[in-house]
């Protein structure tokens, strides 16, 4: 190990390879406190050259590597399981010259999302994908786990924003497509390829990205619905008659008391409801009249409030986007993250309660998500020791109603046992094939998406 210190030393500085526990700490345990580990050590490079040379040096010694980006992570694929070099991108923070003819921009993988809105923004354009963790995911994270949000109604998930990228395979290999060619069919997509593998296949280090026109009016709206029913007879209603809809997000009476404790906030409405969407247009004249339009053609509105102004957006966004925040103040939930056909959600939430409760009785479900693609965040306080039990509960539940165990947060190391319920063994075998074809070492992002298997990826 003295050996590697020193070779990884050459190669980024002595001062980017941190040894010492205390300043190794911070990237050891991801930010839900669920997911903690030990590095051998850790590494932070600068550029695409540096991570070649990191990666060729724990390559040369055998060293299995876990990569990291802003640590916001929830299935633990960024955290050390016991002796890994953790390479950190967080310096890889290059943002070139927004190009806006092609409506595109390069970027490092260490770029926050907030850093490349603004960027992009500045240039009068805007990129497709937003979350609430905004200021500390990397733009290299949301790629490798095809991070979706809060606009995937209106642009698409991660993958569709992508024109190309650079990535260091496991042996040290440099690949780069970053031409930003809008047709291109010459073999087969690294790129695509590369976006959702969770670090397993390569480490992205650099990405072109579309970008999208920067629309300068907004209004949201904070609907109160008697249930889920209620929510996709509105979404129905606003997807036909709003061109401009960007999101639609639901949480529910519960969540919506969690949040006004921990933060504060007033009674949206005059009554409790059971269910709240929270809508949002942009355009370039105000889409307010629209909106208000489609509230009053739709039976299913309960009552609703609407804001066009920066600080009334602010306001009722607040509601939706403080529950992660709201959640983890109140102890260290399991975090599960699924999609089903929108046609079965209703039902999901309904079994919910009960599927917990038979394994975690006193157990605390807050659930909320993107409406628009039946992608529900299943957060659970008060599980106590079933951590294990929960997951497998709701996760076989959601397999039953023909959904995935993971809609836009990755595998990781947390959901690989249950790998199977999503995917058939033929496919599986597939990954594997690929996997051992790229890393036939198994050094890269050992344990995460696919279990490790004796003498083949770890």
């Amino acid at each position: 190990m003295a050996d590697l210190i020193e070779a990884l030393r050459a190669v980024v500085g002595e001062a980017h390879v941190l040894v010492d526990a205390d300043l190794r700490a911070p990237y050891e345990t991801d930010w839900t406190r669920r997911f903690t580990g030990q590095a051998s050590c850790v590494v932070r490079p600068a550029s695409t050259e540096e991570v070649a040379g990191v990666v060729r040096a724990c390559a040369a010694a055998g060293a299995p590597m876990v990569v990291q980006g802003g640590n916001t992570g929830l299935v633990g694929a960024g955290v050390p399981r016991g002796d890994e070099v953790l390479v950190s991108l967080t310096r890889l923070r290059d943002l070139e010259p927004v190009d806006r003819m092609a409506a595109q921009v390069t970027v490092g993988a260490g770029v926050t999302l907030e850093a490349l809105q603004n960027h992009a923004r500045a240039a009068g354009l805007d990129f497709g994908v937003d979350l609430a963790s905004r200021s500390s995911a990397t733009v290299g994270g949301l790629v490798a786990t095809n991070a979706g949000g809060i606009r995937v109604l209106r642009y698409g998930s991660m993958r569709t924003q992508l024109a190309g990228l650079e990535a260091v395979l496991p042996d040290g290999t440099v690949v780069s497509r970053l031409t930003g060619l809008t047709k291109d069919n010459t073999g087969y997509d690294l790129t695509q390829l590369l976006a959702g593998s969770e670090g397993t296949l390569g480490i992205v280090t650099r990405v072109r990205l579309h970008l999208v026109p920067l629309l300068p009016a907004r209004a949201v709206a904070l609907v109160g619905l008697a249930d889920t029913d209620a929510a996709l007879e509105l979404l129905s209603v606003a997807r036909d008659r709003l061109a401009s809809l960007s999101a639609a997000e639901i949480f529910y009476a519960d969540g919506l008391r969690l949040v006004r404790d921990h933060a504060g906030l007033p009674a949206p409405f005059a009554e409790e409801f059971p269910a709240c969407v929270v809508l949002e247009c942009t355009d370039r004249t105000d889409p307010t009249d629209a909106i208000l339009d489609t509230l009053a053609e739709c039976e299913a509105v309960g009552d609703a409030t609407v804001a066009s102004d920066a600080a009334g957006r602010a306001r009722l966004w607040a509601f939706r986007e403080t529950h992660t925040e709201a959640i983890s103040a109140a102890g260290i939930p399991v975090k599960l993250d699924v999609s089903v056909p929108l046609g079965e959600l209703p039902s999901l939430v309904r079994e919910l309660p009960g599927t917990i409760a038979a394994v975690a009785p006193g157990a605390r479900p807050i659930l909320f998500g993107h409406v628009n693609e039946g992608n529900i965040h299943v957060n659970v306080l008060d599980v106590g020791d079933a951590y294990s039990e929960v997951t497998d509960a709701v996760l076989r539940l959601v397999a039953a109603h023909r959904g995935s165990i993971s809609s836009e947060h990755g595998i990781g190391r947390a959901k690989v046992a249950w790998l199977g319920l999503s995917r058939s063994p033929e496919e599986v075998a597939a990954m594997r094939r690929i996997k051992d074809g790229l890393d036939p070492a198994g050094l890269l992002n050992p344990g995460v998406l696919l279990p490790c298997e004796t003498g083949s990826s770890g």
